[in-house]
């Protein structure tokens, strides 16, 4: 049952929309990038490019207030040092929430970094990046965003690779209230992308291209101000069982390669944020 913070948050006039079978030209629009974002495939497949002068990017027609959302991409493979390929949610404003998947490029042989990010309230700071156990430059691959009242669960492949919980209760923010959309986007950052900007893109290579395919949206559509989740939405109370959350703990020790919880020298002046150090859920 939910609280009655969630129940405000909730109304019973909007409805759960299913995108089981995506189609491009009917979930997303091309926002910018003069040209260089392409529909192709009958809508089954979006392309992103990148050249010297300018990325591309896209986002979603609709706005959801939880959800379960996925997305197929094939990363540029090769070199694709300094360039960031992204998917993620996000609200709008100053003090916006935010739940990231980017892609760091990287020179060729090299492995690709996957950062995963929350914001809350326009603060982010929560940064877990992985080295995954595949090249998600040499085929598609799906990313999943599971966003519901109680928590946020980053699957790749439907491998669990990061779970953040709900814990308003001790004080940390948690994305409850701002609908967000879902974008997508190809741009370069050979200024920090790639070992820290000292790695920069190669232009001769270019265009640079970035695929996605299959985007399924499991959500609850924000409409005049209101959204309802009915308690069929299996998503909605979606939580990691033992043995799933045993198996993430094996994934985060074998391919995670940087981890805020443990970044002590950062905290230093602070101390670690609260939710690295309440007990495990």
């Amino acid at each position: 049952m939910m609280s009655s913070s969630f129940g405000l948050v909730l109304s019973v006039l909007a409805t759960l929309v299913v995108a089981s079978s995506a189609n491009f030209h009917n979930d997303v629009n091309i926002t910018w990038g003069d040209g260089r974002g392409k529909i192709l495939e009958n809508g089954e497949l979006l392309t992103l490019t990148l050249d010297k002068w300018s990325g591309s990017g896209f986002e979603s027609k609709d706005e959801y207030l939880f959800g379960k959302i996925e997305m197929s991409i094939k990363l540029v493979p090769g070199n694709s040092a300094g360039l960031v390929t992204t998917y993620y949610l996000r609200s709008h404003g100053k003090t916006w929430d935010e739940i990231d998947f980017e892609f760091l490029g990287n020179s060729t042989g090299q492995p690709i970094t996957i950062h995963t990010n929350v914001y809350c309230g326009g603060k982010g700071d929560r940064e877990q990046q992985f080295h995954l156990w595949f090249d998600p430059s040499q085929d598609f691959h799906t990313y999943t965003i599971l966003w519901n009242p109680k928590r946020i669960i980053f699957s790749v492949d439907n491998t669990v690779i990061r779970e953040f919980n709900n814990m308003e209760s001790m004080g940390v923010p948690f994305p409850t209230k701002q609908p967000m959309r879902m974008y997508a986007s190809f741009w370069n950052a050979d200024d920090w992308a790639t070992r820290g900007g000292l790695v920069k893109t190669d232009y001769n290579l270019a265009p640079f291209t970035a695929s996605y395919r299959r985007y399924k949206a499991e959500v609850c559509v924000w409409s005049n101000g209101k959204s309802s989740c009915p308690s069929s939405a299996a998503w909605m109370t979606e939580e990691l069982d033992v043995a799933t959350k045993q198996k993430l703990q094996d994934i985060q020790k074998k391919h995670m390669i940087y981890n805020y919880c443990t970044d002590t020298n950062r905290f230093a002046a602070t101390g670690l944020p609260k939710e690295c150090t309440a007990p495990p859920k």
